[in-house]
């Protein structure tokens, strides 16, 4: 790791570098670091661990091992009473995290795309980066590693061979975007929408538009910017420091945009792609059939922003409609499981209005034929929604559960399952639609609808399960798997 000494990690961190006690073959002001980790469990040689304190582990007490393992040293906030190998004390280690990040971001030559938005994140993190890949090498967030510990460790995994860094970058209040644009230092700066995430903290979603700008903060000299143009907030934004936006959209309005959409189900969809004449085309239009192997309306705003991503990286139109062909599905995101007697659509990872909305709408247009044999063969396969509560949405959390529950119970779903605290709402709305096709249940928690849920659900049913992370319905994915 370029000048990742333990001399300039300690001046970056502001921490003392205690150095008494050193390995032979460590030189404090030359040997670079081949890796800094949080968990202990992955020190290899030369590796810098960071002890941070948890709410159940303390990482400090791996001090030792870490130093058995091969470690070059260590981060620590309390120092170690018979220290085996050099260590830098410093007061706060997540503190530390952040400014040795922030000061490796700077020492490495590498393009840095930074992904953030109220809907979407992962997805379209996915989709850039497998458009990316057919003309860089990339590294990715890995998972949802998007806040202020997940990014400074991805940042920290970045190599020489690495061309593009595609990172995510997640937030719930004022503030935390600015710190996250300073370790980053994007180079581009895509914003997927402003939805009704984190009401709790932003308040409205003006609130939010100004939250998820912050991460122009940071953004290099000459950055560029990729912005949803169909979104009412995103289009006011008309120049950033004299870096005009690149806009991505349905409307044609949009430098790239698409049309002939096919909703293909859970087979994902097909549409054609447009890309404007501009100074970065060569001032030639073109347009291609793209293939989006995920399911859900919502996936065509994915590719269509990795587009504008690969058009600013220089790819070219074939590159880019492989990249979104390839593009593969992350547990927990619209992921769908064929199991011998039911398809789930596992989109347990988070939820907030839009996307529970998205995910409904996925559910209602999802046909027969688009299922696995076991479920083409019954003859009356059910549509089940399992939702549960969304966290975070302020003082409007119990209407915007209602509207929910109303928008479910409009659908062509069979059977809709209300599940948590606030689902109460949504249960209440759904059951004020008049002359709704649906059964609708409600139960407190998981462990209610599990006493239940053998005799509700049917083999071939396709079954959608949606909530917060906070809800853990992974758990119903698991029972039903």
């Amino acid at each position: 790791m370029k000048n990742m000494t333990l001399q300039k990690i300690a001046e970056a961190v502001n921490g003392t570098l205690c150095a008494d006690i050193v390995p032979f073959d460590v030189d404090v002001a030359t040997t670079e670091a081949a890796g800094v980790v949080l968990d202990s469990r992955k020190i290899e040689k030369n590796y810098i661990f960071i002890a941070t304190r948890g709410e159940r582990v303390d990482g400090h007490s791996f001090i030792d091992q870490v130093f058995d393992a091969g470690a070059m040293g260590v981060i620590c906030e309390k120092a170690p009473e018979k220290p085996k190998g050099a260590y830098i004390l410093v007061e706060d280690s997540f503190q530390a995290l952040k400014a040795v990040a922030e000061y490796y971001r700077n020492q490495i030559d590498v393009k840095v795309v930074g992904i953030t938005g109220s809907v979407g994140k992962t997805s379209t993190k996915e989709f850039v980066a497998s458009v990316l890949s057919k003309g860089f090498q990339v590294l990715k967030t890995e998972g949802n590693f998007n806040n202020e510990v997940g990014l400074p460790l991805t940042v920290l995994q970045i190599r020489d061979n690495c061309d593009i860094a595609v990172l995510e970058m997640g937030i719930s209040d004022f503030g935390e975007m600015h710190r996250l644009s300073r370790i980053a230092r994007p180079d581009v700066c895509l914003i997927t929408n402003i939805g009704q995430c984190h009401l709790e903290n932003l308040g409205t979603r003006d609130g939010i538009l100004k939250a998820k700008t912050e991460i122009f903060d940071f953004m290099q000299e000459g950055g560029q910017i990729c912005l949803n143009g169909d979104d009412d907030k995103l289009i006011t934004i008309k120049e950033v420091r004299g870096n005009i936006p690149i806009f991505f959209g349905v409307g044609s309005s949009n430098a790239i945009y698409a049309d002939k959409y096919e909703n293909r189900g859970l087979a994902g969809s097909k549409a054609e792609i447009h890309i404007k004449s501009s100074d970065r085309t060569g001032g030639v239009e073109t347009a291609f059939a793209a293939v989006i192997p995920l399911p859900g309306e919502h996936m065509l705003y994915n590719a269509l922003a990795a587009t504008a991503i690969g058009v600013l990286f220089g790819l070219s139109a074939v590159q880019i409609q492989e990249g979104i062909r390839d593009v593969e599905a992350v547990g927990g995101r619209s992921h769908v499981i064929c199991t011998d007697r039911l398809t789930l659509i596992d989109d347990c990872y988070n939820a907030n209005p839009v996307s529970m909305k998205a995910a409904i709408a996925l559910l209602d247009r999802t046909d027969v034929s688009d299922l696995a044999e076991h479920a083409a063969t019954q003859e009356n396969v059910h549509k089940v929604a399992i939702l549960g509560d969304m966290f975070e949405l302020g003082v409007d959390e119990a209407a915007l559960h209602r509207e929910v529950g109303v928008y479910a119970a409009e659908k062509k779903i069979d059977v809709l399952i209300c599940v948590g605290e606030l689902c109460k709402n949504m249960y209440d709305g759904a059951k004020s639609v008049d002359n709704t096709a649906a059964e609708i249940y409600y139960y407190v928690d998981k462990e209610a609808l599990f006493a239940d849920i053998a005799g509700i659900i049917r083999e071939g049913d396709i079954v959608l399960v949606k909530a917060s992370h906070g809800m853990h319905f992974e758990e119903i994915i698991a029972k039903l798997s």
